[in-house]
């Protein structure tokens, strides 16, 4: 009995020691080569199927390759417990991660339940899913306060951490800087990164090749964000810990960043200087100066922080001499990440982050600064922020610069942007009349009313004889309306803009009367003898007329009958993917359209806007309802059609021509239920 006692045991021993053997996938991973880790992983589960240990860390692969689609395959079976374990359970970081990956996929319904069971498991209190999706959507329907365009330096390396000064363009890029036989970089399967810069003109076009940034700047690892003091005489720079050619490791057996110091002197930079207050068990990235270079930011995840990584602050006092450490705190800092800060000149804090709420991986928010320090942080919104990674903004003069962003690649570019809008919400002065078309005098005795987007009644009021006044709102679309003794009421939409003392005129034209209060007896006896004559009065045109009429009306967009209605048919209404904003080939075909509707003036319509079935089905109702009011806005503002012969309704998903929920449509069949329709609903 003891002999089966002791080899039971010693099999048991053999098993152990086979379990745990590392295997190539497993070594690949450790070693963050997480492409050859992926391709490994794959092969065991082929052979032996779908084990815990494997699941965690082939989906932890992908996520960190940014392979979405099959990062989403494996973490949806390890989170449903759909593998061989009696314990179904796993690490807390893997709902954050489902939550990213969703959102990469534009999935923002399941994305959030998983980041509700994050929370929930961080004891995290005062979320609501209602709100986080909403808090989404509105992130995505906001108002553009940028444009932006690809960087014309880009290249099929990675770029980002892009800084101008005067004519050059400096940035960190994986580009060869020797050829293929480079020393490449295991997570990436790309070379260390290096700081480049470029020669451009005032638009931003290169003047020639790229080249490396002179001196003894880049090494043999990465170098990565950087930041010049405003003489451009001092460099800040992230870089690779190693010291006389050997790398440091810190307290987590990774190579570590730290940060540098290069000054200019007579033309040539430094050989880079550690600062004072790097730790060799911990990372310190992203270096940004403030305006007037007494604070110096950046990114760490050193012990005592609220999150992975956290913003900190250090001050630089007249001698150079650095202080310790501050943490900017919770009202910026979260459990996850926030990196990539950058200071503008009115000390406004920008920066990326995966911890606030936001439309996908990383997203870049911005704090106002005030007296009592920095508010809570603002998700910049779209175009700006993606579903992807978005980081590493700056700003080279008040309105204009640059940010990074993986959304076309799975490396990263360089945007420019152009700032057309304020960022942080405050209200505005906008001056409102009410005068005769006729002779641009005030109306007397006006009656007038503001309402909003809602249709909420935000003012209203009678005047006497100068019908002017003044009304302070935050920016957004209004209706106003007027009437007055004698003139037709009228109902304008109206933008106002994120700027001070715009005036808004509503002219009111003059209501018809009948000919014997308004003509005289003159006139009459001149009308009676010249009816007489032709002993007629001009026909009315019927309803059936009026509809024939346009029936066989061929100029500009035609009517057509469709089950008893009409309708014109018109050229498709195009949107830019998740906007609402007329397009260049849109106003043609809205402005012929405008001629049609002032042909015929008895004609109303009404204007419905869908969408296809990718998103939510709240924000697909609110995106039509913005796409339908967008149309009748442009029809009222630019085309002057009586905003009162337009009715506007978004229906969102839910009449599609092609029904994509039981199918996958192709991006023509999704177009195709993307429409604008225009009824006629009076004539």
């Amino acid at each position: 009995m003891k002999k089966i006692v002791v080899f039971i045991v010693l099999l048991f021993g053999i098993f152990t020691v086979s379990g745990q053997k590392k295997s190539r996938a497993d070594r690949f991973f450790e070693k963050g080569d997480f492409l050859n880790a992926a391709v490994e992983y794959e092969e065991i589960l082929n052979e032996n199927g779908y084990s815990k240990p494997v699941l965690l860390h082939i989906s932890e692969s992908y996520y960190n390759t940014f392979q979405f689609k099959q990062a989403y395959r494996y973490l949806r079976i390890l989170t449903e417990g759909k593998f061989y374990a009696r314990d179904k359970t796993y690490d807390n970081k893997f709902n954050f991660m489902m939550y990213q990956v969703l959102s990469a996929l534009g999935d923002y319904d399941k994305a959030v339940t998983y980041l509700t069971e994050y929370n929930k498991n961080n004891n995290a209190s005062n979320f609501s899913v209602q709100d986080a999706i909403s808090t989404i959507e509105a992130f995505k329907l906001k108002e553009d306060d940028y444009q932006i365009k690809e960087g014309a330096f880009n290249s099929d390396a990675s770029e980002f951490g892009a800084v101008r000064m005067d004519s050059l363009i400096y940035f960190a890029s994986d580009k060869y800087p020797n050829g293929l036989t480079d020393k490449q970089y295991r997570w990436t399967h790309r070379p260390f990164l290096d700081i480049r810069k470029i020669k451009v003109d005032d638009k931003n076009v290169p003047i020639g090749d790229s080249e490396e940034i002179e001196g003894k700047i880049n090494g043999k690892l990465h170098e990565g964000n950087f930041c010049f003091s405003k003489d451009g005489n001092t460099l800040y720079l992230s870089r690779s810990n190693y010291d006389k050619g050997k790398k440091k490791f810190d307290s987590l057996q990774q190579n570590a960043i730290q940060l540098y110091k290069s000054e200019k002197i007579k033309g040539e930079w430094s050989i880079p200087q550690k600062l004072a207050f790097n730790d060799v068990s911990f990372s310190i990235e992203h270096p940004t100066l403030n305006a007037d270079g007494s604070k110096l930011f950046f990114s760490s995840n050193m012990p005592g922080g609220y999150g992975d990584f956290d913003l900190y602050y250090v001050e630089i006092d007249a001698a150079g001499i650095f202080g310790d450490p501050v943490n900017l705190g919770a009202m910026i800092n979260t459990v996850n990440r926030e990196q990539f800060p950058f200071v503008s000149d009115d000390n406004h804090l920008f920066f990326a982050s995966n911890g606030h709420l936001g439309l996908g991986m990383l997203d870049l928010f911005v704090s106002e600064y005030t007296d009592k320090g920095f508010k809570a942080p603002v998700n910049l919104g779209a175009p700006i922020n993606s579903r992807y990674d978005d980081f590493s903004i700056s700003y080279y003069s008040d309105t204009d610069d640059f940010f990074a962003s993986n959304r076309k690649k799975e490396g990263d570019d360089i945007y420019e942007f152009n700032q057309i809008g304020e960022i942080f919400t405050r209200e505005y002065v906008t001056q409102f009349e009410v005068r005769d078309f006729a002779t641009e005098r005030y109306i007397e005795n006006a009656e007038v009313s503001i309402k909003d987007g809602q249709m909420n009644q935000l003012y209203s009021n009678t005047f006497d004889s100068i019908a002017s006044f003044s009304l302070t709102t935050l920016p957004g679309n209004f209706e106003f309306t007027a009437k007055a003794s004698g003139y037709n009421e009228r109902s304008k939409p109206i933008k106002i803009l994120e700027k001070e003392d715009q005036l808004i005129v509503l002219y009111l034209e003059k209501s018809l009367v009948t000919d014997s209060l308004t003509r005289t007896k003159k006139n009459e006896d001149t009308l009676a003898l010249e009816d007489s004559d032709t002993n007629t009065n001009p026909p009315k045109v019927t309803s059936a007329q009026l509809k024939e009429q346009l029936l066989r009306d061929t100029e500009g967009p035609p009517v057509v009958e469709k089950n008893g209605k009409l309708f014109f048919e018109l050229p498709p209404i195009y949107f830019d993917y998740d906007k609402w904003n007329i397009r260049a080939d849109s106003k043609k075909v809205l402005d012929e359209f405008a001629k049609k509707l002032e042909k015929y003036k008895s004609v109303y319509i009404k204007i419905s806007s869908h969408t296809d079935s990718r998103g939510t089905d709240t924000y697909n109702q609110v995106l039509s309802e913005k796409r339908a009011e967008s149309t009748r806005n442009y029809l009222a503002l630019v085309g002057y059609v009586n905003a009162r012969r337009m009715k506007f309704q978004g229906f969102g998903e839910s009449q599609p021509l092609i029904n994509c929920k039981d199918k996958i449509c192709n991006e023509e069949e999704h177009q195709t239920n993307r429409r604008s329709e225009f009824e006629i609903i009076k004539y």
